[in-house]
Protein backbone atom coordinates (compact mmCIF):
# COMPACT_ATOMS: atom_id res chain seq x y z
CA UNK A 1 0.00 0.00 0.00
CA UNK A 2 1.34 3.46 -1.08
CA UNK A 3 0.72 5.60 1.76
CA UNK A 4 1.03 10.08 1.44
CA UNK A 5 0.71 12.46 4.16
CA UNK A 6 -0.22 15.26 2.51
CA UNK A 7 -1.14 18.56 5.19
CA UNK A 8 -1.24 22.42 5.44
CA UNK A 9 -0.29 24.16 8.13
CA UNK A 10 -0.10 28.26 9.05
CA UNK A 11 1.20 28.21 12.21
CA UNK A 12 3.61 24.78 12.68
CA UNK A 13 1.40 22.48 14.57
CA UNK A 14 0.15 20.75 11.74
CA UNK A 15 3.46 19.73 10.10
CA UNK A 16 4.60 18.41 13.60
CA UNK A 17 1.94 16.32 13.81
CA UNK A 18 2.02 15.09 9.57
CA UNK A 19 6.02 14.30 10.07
CA UNK A 20 5.26 11.94 12.89
CA UNK A 21 2.29 10.82 11.41
CA UNK A 22 4.42 9.88 8.17
CA UNK A 23 7.02 8.47 10.27
CA UNK A 24 4.07 6.16 11.61
CA UNK A 25 2.67 5.17 8.39
CA UNK A 26 6.19 5.46 6.57
CA UNK A 27 4.53 7.66 4.05
CA UNK A 28 5.55 9.98 1.85
CA UNK A 29 5.69 13.56 3.03
CA UNK A 30 3.91 16.80 1.08
CA UNK A 31 2.85 20.25 1.90
CA UNK A 32 0.33 21.97 0.50
CA UNK A 33 1.27 25.35 0.21
CA UNK A 34 -0.96 28.31 -1.08
CA UNK A 35 1.03 30.68 -3.76
CA UNK A 36 0.53 33.50 -1.49
CA UNK A 37 1.72 32.58 1.84
CA UNK A 38 -0.51 33.18 4.97
CA UNK A 39 1.48 35.99 7.23
CA UNK A 40 0.65 36.22 10.84
CA UNK A 41 -1.81 38.98 10.26
CA UNK A 42 -3.81 37.01 7.77
CA UNK A 43 -4.37 34.27 10.39
CA UNK A 44 -6.33 36.71 12.74
CA UNK A 45 -8.94 35.02 13.05
CA UNK A 46 -11.03 38.18 15.25
CA UNK A 47 -10.28 40.32 12.36
CA UNK A 48 -13.16 40.35 9.84
CA UNK A 49 -11.06 41.79 7.16
CA UNK A 50 -7.81 39.35 7.96
CA UNK A 51 -7.39 36.76 4.63
CA UNK A 52 -8.29 33.83 6.12
CA UNK A 53 -11.93 35.04 7.76
CA UNK A 54 -12.48 36.86 4.48
CA UNK A 55 -11.69 33.28 2.63
CA UNK A 56 -13.87 31.42 5.30
CA UNK A 57 -16.91 33.02 5.04
CA UNK A 58 -17.11 33.16 1.21
CA UNK A 59 -17.54 29.36 0.73
CA UNK A 60 -16.72 29.12 -2.73
CA UNK A 61 -13.09 30.78 -2.36
CA UNK A 62 -10.44 28.46 -3.69
CA UNK A 63 -6.86 29.86 -2.68
CA UNK A 64 -4.34 29.26 -5.46
CA UNK A 65 -2.34 26.50 -4.46
CA UNK A 66 2.19 26.88 -5.16
CA UNK A 67 2.47 23.80 -6.56
CA UNK A 68 0.11 20.84 -8.36
CA UNK A 69 3.27 18.52 -7.69
CA UNK A 70 1.72 16.19 -5.00
CA UNK A 71 2.66 12.69 -5.58
CA UNK A 72 -1.05 11.92 -5.64
CA UNK A 73 -0.93 9.14 -8.76
CA UNK A 74 0.98 7.01 -6.84
CA UNK A 75 -1.00 6.48 -3.78
CA UNK A 76 -3.57 4.33 -2.40
CA UNK A 77 -4.25 5.96 1.18
CA UNK A 78 -3.93 10.48 1.70
CA UNK A 79 -3.70 11.17 5.22
CA UNK A 80 -5.24 15.58 4.55
CA UNK A 81 -4.18 16.76 7.46
CA UNK A 82 -5.01 20.80 8.54
CA UNK A 83 -5.51 22.99 11.20
CA UNK A 84 -9.61 23.47 12.10
CA UNK A 85 -10.75 27.15 10.82
CA UNK A 86 -14.06 28.23 11.92
CA UNK A 87 -15.13 24.57 12.53
CA UNK A 88 -14.04 23.05 8.98
CA UNK A 89 -11.15 22.58 6.57
CA UNK A 90 -9.04 25.86 5.35
CA UNK A 91 -10.08 26.61 1.36
CA UNK A 92 -6.82 26.38 0.41
CA UNK A 93 -7.50 22.18 1.44
CA UNK A 94 -10.59 22.86 -1.00
CA UNK A 95 -8.24 23.85 -3.23
CA UNK A 96 -6.01 20.87 -2.99
CA UNK A 97 -9.56 18.30 -3.16
CA UNK A 98 -9.96 19.97 -6.66
CA UNK A 99 -6.59 20.07 -8.05
CA UNK A 100 -6.28 16.45 -8.11
CA UNK A 101 -7.99 13.25 -9.01
CA UNK A 102 -8.84 10.88 -5.98
CA UNK A 103 -10.63 8.13 -8.36
CA UNK A 104 -10.09 4.62 -6.76
CA UNK A 105 -8.01 6.32 -3.36
CA UNK A 106 -8.96 6.43 0.33
CA UNK A 107 -8.57 10.07 2.34
CA UNK A 108 -8.42 10.12 6.10
CA UNK A 109 -8.57 13.41 7.40
CA UNK A 110 -6.51 13.80 10.25
CA UNK A 111 -6.60 17.64 12.42
CA UNK A 112 -5.42 20.07 15.01
CA UNK A 113 -7.35 22.41 16.71
CA UNK A 114 -7.38 23.95 20.40
CA UNK A 115 -10.74 22.16 20.93
CA UNK A 116 -12.75 22.64 17.83
CA UNK A 117 -14.31 19.50 15.40
CA UNK A 118 -14.84 19.73 12.20
CA UNK A 119 -18.00 20.33 12.25
CA UNK A 120 -19.67 20.51 8.54
CA UNK A 121 -15.73 19.86 7.04
CA UNK A 122 -16.31 16.29 6.91
CA UNK A 123 -19.05 16.38 4.59
CA UNK A 124 -17.51 19.36 2.79
CA UNK A 125 -14.08 16.96 2.20
CA UNK A 126 -16.65 14.01 1.31
CA UNK A 127 -17.77 15.82 -1.75
CA UNK A 128 -15.41 17.53 -2.77
CA UNK A 129 -13.39 14.19 -2.73
CA UNK A 130 -15.48 13.07 -5.98
CA UNK A 131 -15.73 9.28 -5.79
CA UNK A 132 -12.42 8.64 -3.21
CA UNK A 133 -13.50 6.39 0.07
CA UNK A 134 -13.21 9.51 2.75
CA UNK A 135 -12.92 7.95 6.39
CA UNK A 136 -13.97 10.04 9.34
CA UNK A 137 -11.60 12.44 10.06
CA UNK A 138 -9.95 12.79 14.11
CA UNK A 139 -8.50 15.72 15.74
CA UNK A 140 -4.53 15.28 17.57
CA UNK A 141 -2.45 16.96 19.47
CA UNK A 142 0.33 18.51 17.72
CA UNK A 143 2.82 16.40 19.73
CA UNK A 144 0.35 13.39 19.41
CA UNK A 145 3.16 10.13 19.53
CA UNK A 146 4.47 8.15 16.90
CA UNK A 147 2.59 5.09 19.20
CA UNK A 148 -0.65 6.57 18.96
CA UNK A 149 -0.29 7.17 15.57
CA UNK A 150 0.62 3.81 14.84
CA UNK A 151 -2.70 3.01 16.92
CA UNK A 152 -5.10 5.06 15.14
CA UNK A 153 -3.62 3.66 11.59
CA UNK A 154 -4.06 0.26 12.64
CA UNK A 155 -7.55 0.64 14.30
CA UNK A 156 -8.25 1.93 10.56
CA UNK A 157 -7.57 -1.20 9.01
CA UNK A 158 -6.80 0.11 5.74
CA UNK A 159 -4.33 -3.13 4.50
Amino acid sequence: MNTLVAYFSAGGSTARLAQTLATAADAKLYEIKPAVPYERRDLNWMDKKARSTVEMQDPGCRPALADTAAPVAGADVIFLGFPIWWYREPSIIDSFLEAYDFTGKTIVPFFTSGGSELGDGQGRIEALAGSAKVLRGRRFSARASERELKDWINSLRLA
